[in-house]
């Protein structure tokens, strides 16, 4: 089902060897660049690549004796001649797109693989629905690897998600042609007791010979920490200040350092490199979660570079970190992330190597991009209604449903607040006192506390669980309610008023997913998510400009956290502490327990 323009090195290693000994003409050749050379760290002047069959066949001071008369000569100018750039760790879903789209957006940032984890989908749909994200990453025009989901649900006992992953099913994925590896660890908790079905999803992986993605989200490095790294991840991307890193990498793991849309959590790690002096190769970039905005208006892996250089690193060394280092932790040094024979021809043009204009973009051997427009098809699959039709609420939602009921006799209570920490994954579990109106606790503008509902929409059985939340500074009458609620993805809704939530939630469920802000019974904004209630197959431009709508609609209603509608997206994400929101009750991450809502007085 791959994409049918490159050969496999064995089918194309006789002309790789005619073409580098001049026996043959290559199909591309490029000249006159300067050679970024990511396994010795060197810039290289004056060189030569000549391509064929997709991959590079010269790499050296001079391909002229590789030209023929059916070859395209592209004159470098002095440009520099960069690999492709990798993301390590993704979802595309939190780009609000489907694979081809998320492709489309990214190609002309420069992005030319991506290792992607579609836990997202698996939540909705299971298996089925990691095969479609995986038969549609095939048919790119770039490398996009797909990592069998690990943990759906994330925390086992503690959420309801509309599908479970089995080991079985991860044995089973690990056959597909697209499957690099395993998905993020994220019930760390139960590696660390020795869950039998967590050890024997990293068995069957490893056996594979596949890749482990690790996700310890606990600043506990201890026995526990030791004990997760004993059970096989061989990265990590959860890790927020400088031990972090450090402690991941002594370990023997890969430590990737993300620059998403919320996560900026380069700048306080990369100090391990640049100030305490560790083997980079150990170190890795990637983004984690890019909504379609970012994508459009700011860039993909290229992003990540310069903000890298910008926070002290090495060009070189930071290009290492999203090329070579990313290829060579999921056993494809020989196969993509340089520029060298036999390596796919995956290149990038670039006229300064700080601040990384994109200039062109060479992927297989076919230009794709140049100066920010794609040149190239991404095609799509046919996604089936069974994708389509994933939110079933069973009933419409009313006011009474987002009611909190007080303790009998109470005039006022100490309720536990999820709250809200600006730019990063983990949640405060604080406490606040809020008033009861007729036996109804109400949230309270002047604190900053607002209501949550985690609506269940897999299986239609009418459940609300209510809480309360801080951070968002929500004013006047207002809701915002979205079917992308990592990583269970049933419907969070947010709101200073409940009338407002049940006007929400029920448009939701009418137009089949995406996210809706309500103020005063009106919708302000609307990005429709059609397929499992997670993606739209319209183009990231149109999703953008939807998305930037909808940020801009809560703005409105008083919002004015930095990417405020990430942060809303991962209130139901029970392995990050300190607290969240499930469908089974609020749940303390710090305990992997559910929790009262209330203190008891």
């Amino acid at each position: 089902m791959e994409n049918q323009s490159l050969k496999s090195w064995p089918e194309s290693a006789a002309r790789l060897v005619a073409v580098a000994a001049g026996r043959s003409a290559a199909d591309v050749v490029i000249k006159n660049g300067t050679w970024v050379n990511v396994h010795t760290r060197e810039i290289l002047k004056s060189s030569d690549l000549a391509i064929a069959d997709g991959r590079f066949a010269y790499c050296g001071p001079d391909a002229s004796h590789c030209i023929g008369d059916t070859t395209e000569v592209i004159d470098a100018d002095g440009a520099y001649m960069i690999p492709g750039l990798c993301d390590a760790h993704m979802h595309i879903e939190s780009g609000m797109l489907t694979p081809a789209e998320f492709s489309r957006a990214v190609i002309p940032h420069g992005t030319t693989s991506m290792f992607t984890d579609p836990h997202e989908i698996a939540n909705v749909l299971g298996l089925e629905g990691v095969r479609l994200m995986h038969d549609e990453a095939l048919l790119q025009p770039i490398n996009v690897f797909t990592q069998m989901p690990s943990c759906a649900p994330s925390a086992p006992g503690l959420e309801t998600t509309g599908f479970e992953i089995s080991p079985e099913d991860v044995a089973e994925a690990m056959s597909w042609p697209g499957i690099i590896g395993l998905g993020e660890m994220m019930n760390f908790p139960g590696v660390i007791h020795g869950d039998a079905k967590m050890l024997a999803e990293i068995a069957a992986s490893q056996n594979a010979g596949k890749t482990v993605g690790g996700h310890y989200a606990s600043p506990d490095l201890g026995p526990a920490f030791h004990a997760y790294a004993a059970g096989g991840p061989a990265d990590d991307h959860e890790g927020t200040c400088e031990a972090d890193a450090i402690a991941r990498v002594r370990q023997g793991m890969r430590h990737m350092m993300r620059l998403g849309s919320a996560w900026y959590d380069v700048e306080s790690q990369i100090t391990a490199v640049t100030e305490k002096g560790l083997d980079p190769r150990s170190f890795i970039l990637c983004t984690d979660d890019s909504h379609s905005g970012t994508l459009v208006n700011d860039g993909h892996m290229n992003r990540v570079v310069r903000h890298a250089i910008a926070c002290g690193c090495d060009p070189v060394v930071a290009l290492q970190m999203a090329t070579i280092n990313t290829a060579t932790h999921f056993g494809l040094e020989r196969e993509l992330g340089s520029i060298a024979p036999g390596r796919r021809a995956d290149v990038i043009l670039t006229s300064d190597l700080k601040t990384l204009p994109i200039e062109r973009v060479i992927a297989r051997g076919d230009t794709v991009a140049k100066d920010g427009e794609i040149l190239v098809d991404c095609p799509h699959l046919d996604w089936p209604d069974k994708a389509r039709k994933t939110v079933n609420l069973g009933r419409d939602r009313v006011e009474s449903d987002f009611e909190i009921s007080a303790p009998s006799g109470a005039n006022k209570v100490t309720a536990k607040v999820i709250g809200v920490v600006e730019n990063q994954a983990p949640t405060k579990a604080l406490t606040r006192d809020l008033g009861v109106i007729d036996g109804i606790v109400e949230p309270d503008e002047a604190q900053d506390v607002c209501q949550i509902a985690l609506v269940e929409r897999h299986r239609g059985t009418g459940g609300v669980t209510n809480g309360f939340v801080s951070g968002f500074s929500y004013k006047g009458k207002m809701a915002i309610a979205s079917t992308v609620a990592h990583d269970s993805h049933h419907m969070i809704v947010v709101g200073t008023d409940r009338a407002n939530m049940a006007a929400a939630a029920n448009r939701l469920g009418e137009v089949g997913g995406g996210i809706t802000v309500f103020q005063d019974g009106q919708e302000l904004a609307l990005v429709e998510l059609p397929i499992a209630g997670l993606m739209s197959d319209e183009p990231a431009a149109t999703v953008a400009a939807k998305a930037e709508h909808m940020v801009k609609a809560m703005e409105a209603c008083g919002c004015s956290l930095n990417n405020a509608y990430m942060q809303h997206s991962l209130l139901a994400l029970v392995v990050i502490p300190e607290l969240r929101i499930s469908d089974l009750g609020l749940v303390d991450v710090t305990k992997f327990e559910i929790t009262d809502l209330f203190e008891d007085h």
